[in-house]
């Protein structure tokens, strides 16, 4: 997988055209009007299925006026109509889709946009490995960067890059994440991305004490190759929360980092759509932008 960006970015006189995907979820709105907001970005399309939905201005729907922008569930149609109205071609040119919709279809969307030459911000979680390897591969004959981002917030990064340093020093880590009981899959993808980085120190964790015996299946986490526990909680009230915890004898270390509003995934949003366009192939972490 393409793991280095481009030539740093230089600002294009014409506005980023941007498709936004699940964009009356509860992410895209926010990117809607993150999207919005940004004098060099400019909304050309709003993907979603949303029932008696189809049609409407998006804008009016998120309270943002009238943005000309039609909802529709037309995904393809709308990649196509976005990849002729942009002629630009090679680095910094080209119309972006941030996907924020659900691990059933993330796939498909960018695989998609790969194909139409519409680079892919993919903040939807669930593709696994071999998909996430396969994805690279096609961008990189389709010579379309792209971005697959677990999370977008800055304080993740340090906190992750924070856990790949502690993992140096203890044999003992769990890791807990905790989100709203909306979100359909488990781990989240920020937390198998946060185990990933501690796994590049090629070590063992959490070698067996005791004969242990779970009297419900599954109340210890779930178990990594490496030893790594990885626990999930979901539950209304909560957005996007996760721990990881170290031990030693006589003492713990606990990184957590906790999302309070959605907001503050966007500055992370417009980064990588500012910057999408100028990778030679997919990255997948938002550190290999910062």
């Amino acid at each position: 997988m393409t793991t280095a960006p481009g030539s740093a970015d230089a600002p294009s006189a014409a506005p980023i055209p941007v498709v936004v995907a699940g964009a009356l979820g509860r992410m895209g709105a926010e990117v809607v009007k993150a999207v919005h907001g940004a004098p060099d970005c400019v909304l050309v399309g709003a993907i979603d299925s949303t029932p008696g939905k189809e049609g409407a201005d998006v804008g009016l729907e998120l309270g943002l006026g009238d943005l000309e922008v039609a909802i529709t569930a037309d995904f393809e149609g709308t990649l196509c109509q976005a990849s002729q109205s942009v002629r630009q071609s090679g680095p910094g040119g080209g119309a972006v889709l941030v996907d924020f919709t659900h691990p059933s279809v993330v796939y498909e969307h960018t695989r998609g946009a790969i194909a139409y030459g519409v680079h892919p911000v993919i903040g939807t979680t669930g593709l696994s490995p071999e998909q996430l390897q396969d994805l690279a591969t096609f961008a990189a004959k389709a010579s379309v960067g792209g971005a697959v981002i677990p999370n977008f917030s800055v304080g993740m990064v340090l906190l992750q890059q924070a856990a790949a340093a502690a993992a140096r020093f203890y044999d003992f880590c769990e890791l807990t994440e905790l989100h709203h009981n909306r979100k359909a899959d488990a781990p989240s993808g920020t937390c198998i991305k946060t185990a990933e980085l501690i796994e590049e120190l090629g070590k063992t964790f959490n070698p067996l004490q005791v004969d242990e015996h779970e009297s419900l299946a599954g109340c210890r986490g779930g178990l990594r190759d490496s030893g790594l526990r990885l626990h999930s909680v979901r539950l209304p009230g909560l957005v996007a929360h996760q721990e990881v915890m170290f031990g030693a004898p006589g003492e713990t270390y606990t990184l957590r980092h906790d999302t309070i509003d959605r907001s503050a995934y966007m500055p992370g949003v417009l980064l990588t759509v500012r910057r999408v366009r100028t990778l030679e192939g997919l990255i997948y972490g938002l550190e290999k932008l910062l």
